[in-house]
């Protein structure tokens, strides 16, 4: 058994890239993995599949239940890793823009619903997976679905991912006293298909492989910042990166001053009920 036996954990996005890694060495650590996908045949050998599509809120509702009864209603990790990012203009089922829905609202529903069991898991975590691409700013909490701004698809990846850290940071301050904490983190410059799937959907996808090549770290280094957020020695509300931001083993990283900013955090903290129809009980 591995140092993680016992453990349960829940890792979004398992079926690629950081998320499909992630899984694969919390298995082999000894943990309990559940991983999620929209095509969860994809996860790595020895991880529970679960079929999520977070740009769907009935779908979220869905998996929670399925998770919360399947583990027992305990939860020890939960990893929200799934991204999409730089995707032309798209509006999901129910009615928001892709992006925010899938990084931001549908991680942030899922985290609610699953605080049951988060909170019957003794010191449980909650790691979100944020982006160096959080300082490009463009965040408008009354403006999420850029019903009023033109979207550009690299503000709107952007402003996922600033919500992303005020959230985590808003959702910690709200649990100071419990057992659980949330914990935020990016992979800085590391190579995955995120880049390549952005740049096949606007017809590109032949420039992934020669700039993930030239500017990025390879998986195995790159997925050690939020492995560390899950199971390493980190307080709550931490921010974990690699050491020179853009590559290196696990430091803490810096925000941006957006993403400090703890009345915007508690704004699109209200704005996020309002959008999913979900009050956490927080």
């Amino acid at each position: 058994m591995g140092a993680l036996g016992g453990r349960t954990v829940l890792v979004t996005g398992a079926t690629s890239g950081l998320g499909h890694e992630s899984a694969r060495l919390l298995v082999g650590a000894g943990a309990r993995v559940l991983g999620t996908g929209r095509d969860p045949s994809r996860v790595p050998p020895g991880v529970e599949p679960v079929a999520l599509d977070l740009a769907d809120l009935d779908s979220v509702r869905a998996v929670a239940a399925e998770v919360r009864e399947r583990t027992g209603d305990r939860l020890d990790v939960l990893m929200n890793n799934a991204g999409v990012m730089g995707v032309p203009p798209a509006v999901t089922i129910d009615g928001f823009e892709r992006q925010i829905a899938t990084n931001h609202l549908g991680h942030a529903a899922l985290t609610w619903l699953l605080l049951p069991a988060l909170r019957n898991g003794p010191a449980s975590r909650i790691v979100v997976v944020s982006s160096l691409a959080h300082r490009g700013g463009g965040l408008d909490v009354d403006d999420l679905h850029f019903q009023r701004r033109a979207y550009r698809p690299g503000t709107a990846y952007s402003q996922s991912k600033l919500a992303n850290l005020l959230f985590a940071a808003e959702l910690d301050r709200r649990l100071r006293g419990e057992s659980t904490i949330a914990v935020a983190a990016h992979p800085g410059m590391t190579d995955t298909d995120l880049l390549g799937a952005s740049l096949r959907a606007r017809g590109a996808g032949w420039l992934a492989r020669p700039v993930n090549l030239l500017t990025t770290q390879r998986i195995g280094i790159g997925v050690l910042p939020q492995l560390f957020a899950a199971v390493g020695p980190v307080e709550g509300g931490a921010y974990v990166g690699p050491r020179f931001e853009v590559r290196g083993h696990p430091a803490p990283a810096r925000r941006s001053a957006a993403a400090r900013d703890l009345s915007l955090a508690a704004r699109l903290w209200d704005v996020t009920i309002a959008e999913t129809g979900i009050r956490p009980d927080l």
